[in-house]
Order: structure tokens, then C-alpha cells, then sequence
């Protein structure tokens, strides 16, 4: 019995100490792991510099179709909505008249021809007389007189016989220029002045075409202070220009800048710019709304960010969260410019080799400690596989590989 009694007192003594080691362990805190974030390297680049306008699409040349004679249209030649060159007849006006004009202008040029022969054997005959001193200085000067006048109305009657057959060929109206015709705004059996301002058509060239638009003053000027200074590089004038369509497609074809209006409109404070596209396909029709996106020049050594990185407060104000040294997370205020793709460019705030936390904000806050992670693009990563299928495909088919 007094062995059993130790016994039980020694297994209670041990129970009760392994309870309180357990109750010891169970109240001690646990120090949790720093939370993960991911985070970019800010790193100098070249970066584009492109805005994005509103403009409309032009013609590059617009011609109204109007009669250089008057008469009765007999025939509309050309369809409607379709490819015109220069030169093809579009109307044909009644010709008969003009055709009368030409025979009896011809004949009136063979009859002052004919006076013309008359009047040279006249004025030789005269010039051997005279010579003999068989006849009068009077008449050998009337002589020649008449010679000249005869060789006058013979030039009178050639141009009379040019004027009517130009007016007999203007019987044919022709398009002055090549494009795309638009309708027809007479029918057949219509009268038409010469001197009116009948327009039978309209004829606009859509390649290449014209995309006007518009830009503030003050980005220009900021623009040019830039290029002065030596942050950005490329000329104005020499940006290159691209098309994106009123329902977000990005146009095939890249164009280029004319030219930027020299005055600025006193009412809106801005100035007029133009671009040149070709449009093999149709695609672009003038008044069509589109936005320009032009490269106005390159900033050399340029910090961009990703557009989720910035972060604003109420008052508008943005910042940034900078892992520093011991890994410890620091709020940086920022001043952002323009944006690049799904980038922020930094100009105030931020240095190269900077670490900006891009990924983990609801799991930490300014002085936490974090472990940082490299962050990668979600949209690159996806499509990389794409890519790297397309290049082992091309490679086996030993074709190069299209971007």
C-alpha cells in the first residue's frame, strides 16, 4: 500500500507539471512573420513621351464638279460611290452646239485663209512693181497693209476655232481630280450654267488622309522649355503619329506630322495640328472622330512606376511606399507626370534603385517591417508562354519570328 501511494503522488506531481508547462507555452506570444510585398526596382529608361488628342479625319483634296459650259446634261456617266481617276468623263452636256461653234469657226478660219493667200499675191506682185518702179509707193503700201491684216484675222480665226473646240471637249465633263465620288446632285436632262454655281458632285481623295487636331498652348510651350533644357529630345515637328478609333481599335497604318498651326485660337487656347495616314483599306472617312496619339519626344533617364503603386489621398496628394533599409516600409510623397502605358512617370520623389512596393498594401503600412518579393506584371507573365510557344514553333519550322 505504500508503494501505490508513492507511486500515485509521483504521477500526480508529473501531470501537474507537464499542465503547467503546457498552460506556460499556451500564454507565452507568438511573434508573427513579417508580411510579404512585392516590389519594383525604379531603373532610368528611355521613355516616349505621347499624348493622346482628340481630331477628326479630312480629305486631302476635296473638288467640286462643276460645268465649264452651258447646256443640257444628256447622260451621267459614272456610279455613284465609287473610285474616280482624273480625267474620266463624269456628265455629258448636248453636244450639238458646240459642234456647230467648231464647224463654223472652221470654216471662218479656211475663209480667212483664203484672204490671207489673196492678200500675200497681192503684196508680191506689188513688190516686183515696185522694184521696176512700175507702181506707186501708195499702192504697194496698201498692199502690205492689207497682207497684214489678212494675217491678223487669220489668228483671230484660229483662236476662235481653239475657243470652240475647248468648249465642245468641256461638253465631256471630266473629273478634275482622282478619289472617291460621292452623288450625283443633278439627273440627266437637267439645265447647267457655266456661269452658275451648279455642283453636279463631289470628289474627295481619302489617300492618304488628314487627321486634324488639337493641342493646349501651354503643353506646347512646356514641350519646347523641355527639348531646350535637354530632358527630352526629338523635334516637335518630326513626331510620330498614330490612330486610335472611336470604338478603341488602334488604326493598322502609322502616320506622320505635317505641320503645327503657327496662332493659337483666342477662344479655346489651342493650336491646330495635322497628320498624314495612308488608307489603302477605306477605312478612314473624313469627319470621322478618332484620337491621335503622338510622340512629341523621348525623356532621356525617365523613373516610371506602375499606375497601382501610386497611391492618393483625400486631398489629391499622392505617395508611395519605399522599402528601405532593414526592410522596413517608408511613405514617400510623390509628384506624378504623365503617363506611359500602365506607368506613372515620377518627377519628384523617387530615385533609381528604389524599391516600390507594388503588391501587399492591405497586408502592411508605413514603418512595418516586410519581406519583400520581386513583383512581376501579371499580363506579361501571361502572355510569355504564348511567346515562347510561337518562337519554338517558328524555330522548328526554321521561319523568323514575328512580334
Amino acid at each position: 500500500m505504500r508503494m501505490l501511494f508513492v507511486r500515485l503522488a509521483a504521477a500526480c506531481i508529473t501531470t501537474a507539471s507537464l499542465t503547467a508547462c503546457e498552460q506556460g507555452e499556451a500564454s507565452a506570444p507568438q511573434t508573427p512573420p513579417p508580411p510579404a510585398v512585392g516590389f519594383v526596382t525604379v531603373t532610368p529608361e528611355t521613355l516616349p513621351m505621347t499624348t493622346e488628342l482628340p481630331g477628326r479625319v479630312a480629305a486631302t483634296r476635296v473638288a467640286e464638279v462643276r460645268p465649264r459650259v452651258t447646256g443640257i446634261v444628256t447622260e451621267q456617266v459614272f456610279q455613284q460611290g465609287t473610285l474616280v481617276s482624273q480625267g474620266d468623263v463624269l456628265y455629258k452636256i448636248d453636244p450639238a452646239p458646240f459642234q456647230a461653234q467648231a464647224d463654223s469657226a472652221a470654216a471662218t478660219l479656211r475663209r480667212a485663209h483664203a484672204v490671207q493667200l489673196d492678200a500675200r499675191q497681192t503684196a508680191e506682185r506689188q513688190e516686183q512693181l515696185r522694184k521696176s518702179n512700175v507702181t506707186s509707193r501708195q499702192d504697194y503700201d496698201s498692199a502690205v497693209a492689207r497682207l497684214a491684216q489678212a494675217d491678223a484675222d487669220v489668228a483671230v480665226a484660229e483662236a476662235g476655232l481653239v475657243s470652240a473646240r475647248l468648249n465642245l471637249q468641256y461638253s465631256n465633263v471630266t473629273a478634275p481630280i482622282s478619289g472617291r465620288i460621292g452623288r450625283a446632285l443633278i439627273t440627266e436632262g437637267a439645265l447647267v450654267s457655266a456661269n452658275g454655281s451648279d455642283n453636279l458632285a463631289t470628289i474627295q481623295q481619302l489617300d492618304p488622309i488628314y487627321a486634324d487636331f488639337t493641342q493646349p498652348a501651354s503643353d506646347l510651350i512646356r514641350l519646347r522649355k523641355a527639348l531646350a533644357d535637354g530632358s527630352l529630345t526629338a523635334s516637335i515637328n518630326e513626331a510620330r503619329v498614330g490612330l486610335r478609333l472611336d470604338d478603341g481599335t488602334e488604326y493598322p497604318y502609322p502616320g506622320r506630322l505635317l505641320f503645327s498651326e503657327a496662332a493659337v485660337d483666342a477662344t479655346t487656347g489651342q493650336v491646330t495640328l495635322r497628320g498624314e495616314f495612308p488608307n489603302p483599306d477605306g477605312l478612314l472617312l473624313p469627319g470621322m472622330y478618332v484620337r491621335v496619339e503622338v510622340e512629341q519626344g523621348v525623356r532621356n533617364a525617365g523613373l516610371a512606376v506602375p499606375q497601382q503603386a501610386v497611391q492618393r489621398d483625400a486631398a489629391g496628394n499622392a505617395s508611395l511606399l519605399v522599402v528601405a533599409d532593414g526592410n522596413k516600409l517608408e511613405q514617400r510623397s510623390i509628384v506624378v507626370g504623365r503617363a506611359v502605358g500602365q506607368r506613372w512617370i515620377i518627377e519628384q520623389g523617387v530615385q533609381a534603385g528604389d524599391r516600390i512596393v507594388v503588391d501587399g498594401f492591405q497586408r502592411a503600412r508605413a514603418g512595418a517591417t516586410v519581406a519583400p518579393q520581386p513583383w512581376t506584371d501579371p499580363a506579361a507573365a501571361a502572355a510569355k508562354p504564348a511567346v515562347e510557344t510561337a518562337e519554338r514553333a517558328a524555330a522548328q519550322a526554321n521561319l523568323p519570328m514575328q512580334r
